[in-house]
Parts: structure tokens; sequence; C-alpha cells
């Protein structure tokens, strides 16, 4: 289980990571959707069981928008324990809030928590990442029903941006095996995230 959830971590932080540096959030999107379904398409980055990588076409995204660009405002909470978070199987990894995320998305305020993985903390190619799971009105309906997640990275001030086109499905929904985290209550958006990836579905 260890090793799945590595395997995981590793292609889901590698499709945001490209040499192409894009010039602005929107070819972020395109890039970001073009590097995870050639993830998704590849046997050996795949989550996809062997029977359902045989029939695997494309992940299906909304339209790329810059409605779900938001400028958020981060307030740092230094002094938060360490927690083991809750996921889909008996795992438990160890997670410590980072700060609370502010932002307004259709003239309505909404804050989030967000995290940082201590074990990937440790290593420093990630030791800025900042983890971002959560649910919306769209989760159950057009999206997982168990939420989705978007990786951000620590600001030099405490302004953030919230790319919802880059938000993505946990592994465990394409595949059982893999563990994920589940988002905490306090972060439900009540709000369409019309944005990033929707569910998927065995064909």
């Amino acid at each position: 289980m260890k090793k799945l959830v590595a395997v995981a971590l590793i292609a889901l932080f590698g499709i945001s990571c490209s040499n192409n540096t894009p010039a602005n959030e929107s070819e972020k999107a395109v890039l970001f959707q073009k590097n995870m379904n050639k993830e998704f398409s590849d046997s050996d980055t795949s989550p996809l069981p062997k029977d359902a990588l045989k029939k695997f076409k494309e992940l299906d995204f909304f339209p790329i928008t810059e409605d779900f660009v938001l400028e958020g405002k981060l307030v740092r909470t230094p002094d938060e324990k360490p927690f083991e978070m809750p996921t889909t199987t008996s795992r438990r990894p160890t997670y410590k809030k980072f700060g609370e995320v502010s932002f307004t998305l259709s003239g309505k305020e909404f804050k989030v928590d967000v995290f940082q993985d201590l074990t990937l903390q440790s290593k420093p190619e990630y030791a800025n990442r900042l983890f971002l799971p959560f649910t919306d009105l769209t989760s159950g309906v057009t999206t997982y029903g168990g939420g989705r997640y978007l990786d951000l990275e620590i600001p030099e001030g405490d302004t953030i941006t919230l790319n919802f086109n880059l938000a993505y499905n946990p592994y465990c929904v394409y595949n059982p095996k893999f563990s994920c985290p589940i988002p905490p209550e306090q972060n439900f958006i009540n709000a369409d995230i019309n944005a990033g990836v929707k569910d998927y579905k065995y064909e």
C-alpha cells in the first residue's frame, strides 16, 4: 500500500511540472491536462487497472476558464500540531495544517485549510508544496463525490493563486488499491467549481 501511495504522489506531482514554463494560468491548465492524459495512458505511470487502461482514451475535463483562477489571502498558522489525516483505507498519513486561505467566488466569501504532508516536506523538491483537498456543489454530481485535490506552492507573501482548472481526482477514483486522503468538512466550498477534472466511470 505504501508503494502505491508513493507512486501516486510522484505521478501527480510530476503532472504539474514541466521543462516548458507556461506563460499564464490558462496555459498551465492546458499543459496540466495534456500531461495528465499522458500519465494515464502510460502503463508505467497510470493508476488504472490493466483492463481499464486498455479502454482509456482521455480524461474528461471542464473547459478551461479564467473564472476559476482566483487570488486568495493566505494566513499562516504556525502553531498547529501534526495530525493523522483520515483516508479511504486504514492508512493515516501525518499532515500539518499550514494555514487558511480566504477567497471570493461568485460574490461569496470562502475559507479553506491548506496542509503539508510531513513525509513529503522532508524532500527538498516538495518542501514548498501545499495540499488543498476540497468538496463543492459538483461533488457527487459531475465530479467525484469524495472530493478533489489542488496542489499549491507556498508564496513569499500572503497572496496565493488558486487555479481550480488544475483540480484533480484522488487516485482511488481510478483504482481502489490506492489510499487517498478524505477532504475535511471545513473544506466544503458551497459553490459549483466547474473546473478541473470531472468524475471517472469505468466503461
